[in-house]
């Protein structure tokens, strides 16, 4: 009878190996289990090899990330919600900045690149949602604004979560993302308040 797998367990070598690889230290059998606990039989027993511990890396990162959004309940205001997606893709890389950095690491492959396609699409989704309820232009193109989006988004998440800028700076996504939608049409004093209230909705967390 096959032994039934920890989640946790799973998790441990994930978040290990992705802080020794931040710290630069090299990742191997020996050295990923030692201190844990786990015995190096575990890295073929949850993920095949070390290759499948690389693939489940970038993976897990997609996974967390998915969660995050898909808490991010839907309301009458689209903007709004534009802003509370980028403001839970930040609460992510802070929560996890290391697994973050594996993240997009294209050295590593993904197990499932549609799954992490679909965190695109969250921002796609909100964007068709915005332009039906004449927020933005009929000629804004969904997936193009959806990675401008984006762009604010990880350029804050990788200057602040992994980078140099202290957490005041996330305060500058409100700015950002308020430019960005007025250019794509909204209204700037109503697009200004959707945004101040998406972003701090999820942010109120992580601020100084």
């Amino acid at each position: 009878m096959a032994r039934t797998k920890d989640p946790a367990v799973r998790s441990l070598l994930i978040d290990r190996a992705a802080q020794m690889l931040s710290a630069r230290q090299p990742v191997t059998l020996r050295s990923l289990v030692a201190g844990t606990g786990v015995s190096t039989m575990a890295v073929y027993t949850y993920f095949g090899g070390m290759d499948g511990l690389w693939k489940a890396m970038r993976q897990e990162g997609f996974t967390r990330l998915a969660a995050k959004l898909d808490a991010v309940s839907p309301s009458p205001d689209a903007v709004r919600d534009l802003a509370a997606l980028g403001a839970a893709y930040l609460s992510n890389a802070l929560a996890d900045p290391d697994l973050y950095r594996v993240m997009f690491d294209a050295g590593f492959e993904l197990e499932d690149t549609a799954a992490a396609d679909e965190t695109l699409h969250h921002l796609v989704r909100a964007i068709e949602r915005a332009t039906a309820a004449g927020r933005f232009r009929d000629d804004v193109d969904p997936l193009e604004l959806a990675t401008q989006s984006w762009t604010i988004g990880h350029g804050l998440a990788s200057l602040v979560a992994t980078g140099p800028l202290p957490r005041q700076a996330l305060a500058h996504g409100v700015p950002l993302l308020t430019a960005l939608f007025i250019n794509a049409g909204d209204n700037p004093d109503q697009c200004h308040r959707s945004v101040e209230r998406g972003w701090h909705l999820l942010m109120s967390d992580h601020r100084p």
